[in-house]
């Protein structure tokens, strides 16, 4: 799979977003190491604590369906600026592929490429 159709994955996610109190649409596509793709949007609630964001759902479909090693993530937003994991997201990935990919892409299709590891270098690991 090329990056591209990943990340026109992402976009094609945004579209199911639920986002009636900030009107921020995210979407993402996770690509296990498998082969397979899950995906994600971001799906907000009025209790805002309970808002969840497009890569958790689709890290946790993908955990729910069986998969634990992941390849890379496409994150894909309506807006000018590249749409970057926030620190909870890159915690959660980090758990289970601390060197997979991220592809950020902005509304315009163009999109930056950095390893988990650059975003989160000091992540947090628990004793397992």
């Amino acid at each position: 799979m090329t990056d591209r159709e990943l990340i026109n994955m992402a976009f094609t996610a945004l579209k199911q977003a639920y986002a009636p109190y900030s009107g921020f649409t995210v979407g993402a596509a996770i690509e296990c190491e498998d082969g397979s793709v899950c995906l994600g949007c971001n799906i907000e609630n009025a209790a805002y604590g309970d808002t969840v964001c497009a890569e958790r759902v689709a890290v946790y479909k993908a955990i729910s369906e069986g998969r634990r090693k992941f390849r890379r993530i496409a994150v894909a937003a309506n807006i000018g600026s590249y749409c970057m994991p926030c620190g909870s997201c890159r915690q959660v990935l980090s758990e289970f592929s601390p060197e997979m990919e991220i592809l950020c892409a902005r509304e315009d299709g163009r999109y930056v490429s950095y390893r988990l590891s650059e975003l989160i270098p000091k992540r947090f690991e628990g004793e397992k």
